[in-house]
């Protein structure tokens, strides 16, 4: 909805200040390198509340900002100069920008300071067409990523999230986002932003929390949301999935296992190559490139899964890599993402083979319940 708007005298600008500056007079911590000593803030002289920053005497030697930023940015504010308005005359209709919050897990980066200075240039440059305009602030929890620092804090005092609870541990969540929440809305009043902070949300406040359910429920009702399999980025230290843009991928230095398929109703047999032996037991494919020669008289052929006597289908798709390994690649839909997409086009089961806490579940016989790491040896 709308911004309720009230209607008040628009601020006088520093252009637009009646200048009051007498010869001898110079201002507080400015100096103007070359030319005449022209104090550009003097007009500020005989507004009304506007702070003293204009001064008699000696002119400092070099410059100080806060002198004369600090003061002038609260005078700013208390006068409420942030706050949208309507004027008599000017450009209809308000302008309304919300600002991109910034993540409470530390301080603002270069990356903010830019974006601060172009939405500052757009709220300033619409109220001085006399427009009301509203630069909306706000900060955003950041989900994992404070998380995960909040339990760095914990552990360098030798406790973990267990230790303390559920409930203490969102209290520390919650000091940790007042502690960096308020750092960052002083370092955005520090960069002069013209925003209104009697309206600085946070992205978890109840308002806001309430709007992302209701919406949620009428994508729900819609049909645009539904339940279904699909590879996650499941973490076991957090118990949760992870997005896709939180994740960062390394390269490792990994080995080869080979391992026999037995063909069904043959002596012959497909050797396939793996780096993670242990998600043998969720294949439901082994996969040979179409042009393969050494293998194409095979596909459409059944082989067994080692050790769990599984028949799966020997089938034939343009993603293998004929050059390594062996050419034949196992397809482990549950558990690899690429596996995955081979698994949808050719409508392959889907296998889990994981408990939550990354050990083997009961789809995996004998094996189940030792960790993943252990069961690759």
């Amino acid at each position: 909805s709308s911004p309720s708007l009230s209607r008040r005298a628009p601020p006088l600008s520093l252009s637009a200040a009646k200048p009051g500056v007498l010869a001898g007079q110079s201002l507080k911590g400015l100096y103007l390198r070359g030319g005449r000593n022209t104090p550009v803030l003097g007009g500020l002289r005989g507004m009304a509340g506007a702070p003293d920053v204009v001064t008699d005497g000696e002119m400092a030697t070099q410059y100080d900002p806060s002198v004369v930023e600090k003061p002038i940015y609260e005078w700013w504010e208390k006068s409420g100069y942030f706050k949208p308005t309507e004027y008599e005359e000017g450009e209809k209709g308000s302008y309304v920008l919300p600002m991109p919050p910034p993540n409470v897990t530390g301080g603002l980066h270069m990356g903010h300071a830019m974006f601060v200075a172009l939405q500052d240039i757009m709220a300033r440059f619409h109220r001085m067409r006399g427009r009301p305009t509203l630069w909306l602030p706000g900060t955003d929890h950041a989900g994992i990523a404070t998380q995960l620092l909040v339990e760095r804090s914990l552990n360098a005092e030798g406790i973990s999230r267990y230790d303390i609870g559920r409930e203490k541990f969102l209290e520390k969540v919650w000091d940790w986002k007042e502690e960096k929440g308020g750092y960052i809305l002083s370092q955005l009043r520090r960069l002069g932003a013209s925003a209104d902070w009697s309206r600085e949300r946070f992205t978890m406040d109840e308002g806001l929390s309430r709007a992302t359910a209701e919406a949620f429920v009428q994508l729900h009702d819609k049909g645009l949301v539904y339940r279904g399999e699909y590879m996650v980025n499941w973490s076991p230290n957090l118990q949760t999935a992870v997005s896709d843009l939180e994740v960062e991928y390394s390269d490792e230095e990994g080995k080869l296992y080979y391992f026999k398929y037995p063909i069904k109703g043959s002596d012959e047999h497909l050797e396939v190559a793996t780096t993670r032996p242990e998600t043998i037991l969720g294949d439901t494919a082994v996969c040979v490139h179409p042009e393969d020669e050494r293998y194409k008289h095979l596909v459409g052929k059944t082989v067994v899964v080692p050790t769990q006597g599984r028949e799966i289908p020997i089938i034939a798709d343009d993603y293998v890599d004929m050059e390594f390994g062996t050419g034949c690649l196992k397809i482990t839909p549950g558990h690899d993402p690429n596996d995955y997409e081979i698994g949808k086009r050719h409508d392959l089961e889907t296998i889990n083979i994981m408990n939550r806490d990354a050990t083997l579940n009961d789809a995996c016989g004998k094996y189940e319940g030792m960790d993943r790491f252990e069961a690759r040896k």
